[in-house]
């Protein structure tokens, strides 16, 4: 049994991972639940947004700057795929075959530019941590936690208190008769599937924070953010955080008392009874 120190610092490594599993899954959260599309070019897009941060900060600029010329990109290439999708009236199960492809063309676009190689992104942020009693809190994974909170916190209160969110959902709900209310649903698609994607790519600038960059890796986040959005709840803003927050946890504690060959069980087994016990149901 591993000491109660190492058992706490295991724990809070599994906080910050795990959020970074509900950042990475909130985007994809609200594609699936309120666009009722299943949008796997989200993990290209986060893994595009990583590389591209990596770039911008290896020629001086601050890996956080970047946010302010990597979101806006990302909005427009989430607005413009989903254009694409709408104008030909692509079904979700079609999105996920469509948006799987479009991540094979991303991942040989990452290749081709940055090479198969790995890439690791060192920036000022990179060494610093602090000490809170016995445990070593790491600011990268810090701001991390930090972005997930606000940004699921922000989403919800959107979705929640505003008349866009309330359209929003609205329009997911029922289409034509939201539509009927004066909703456009296409603006308001456009909108959201911009948003998604804007919220990939800061995960994306996240993962570069913390993760050493290869572009097979990109498939690795599929099983355990899939098992987040499952668990958190399809359209959800909260859930995907808190069921990262789990996950990350749970796979934390197996690695400390077990080997970290076992870790990705938790979240493939957490997957499995999910589909097994709520078959297609969403909320």
């Amino acid at each position: 049994m591993p000491s109660l120190s190492l058992l706490s610092q295991s724990i809070l490594s599994g906080i910050f991972v795990g959020a970074l599993y509900g950042l990475m899954g909130l985007g994809l959260s609200l594609s699936w639940g309120l666009l009722r599309l299943i949008n796997l070019a989200h993990f290209a897009f986060a893994f595009l947004a990583a590389y591209l941060c990596y770039q911008l900060a290896s020629k001086g600029m601050d890996p956080l700057l970047t946010l302010g010329l990597i979101v806006p990109v990302f909005f427009l290439l989430g607005a413009g795929l989903h254009w694409v999708m709408a104008r030909f009236a692509v079904s979700p199960f079609n999105s996920l075959l469509l948006s799987f492809g479009l991540m094979g063309i991303v991942e040989s676009l990452i290749q081709s530019i940055w090479t198969a190689d790995f890439r690791k992104l060192e920036s000022s942020y990179a060494h610093m941590k602090f000490r809170l009693g016995h445990l070593y809190v790491p600011v990268p994974e810090l701001i991390t936690l930090l972005l997930a909170a606000l940004l699921c916190l922000a989403v919800w209160a959107v979705l929640r208190y505003t008349d866009l969110g309330k359209a929003m959902r609205a329009a997911a709900q029922d289409a034509p008769v939201a539509a009927a209310f004066g909703v456009n649903e296409k603006a308001l698609g456009l909108l959201l599937a911009g948003v998604c994607s804007a919220l990939a790519s800061v995960a994306g600038v996240c993962v570069a924070l913390s993760f050493t960059l290869a572009p097979s890796q990109m498939y690795a986040w599929v099983g355990v953010v899939f098992a987040a959005v499952m668990l958190g709840g399809l359209g959800s803003a909260l859930g995907p955080l808190a069921a990262g927050l789990l996950i990350g946890v749970s796979e934390a504690i197996t690695m400390a008392v077990t080997a970290p060959s076992w870790a990705p069980i938790v979240s493939f087994t957490l997957l499995i009874l999910i589909l097994l016990l709520r078959p297609g149901k969403s909320t």
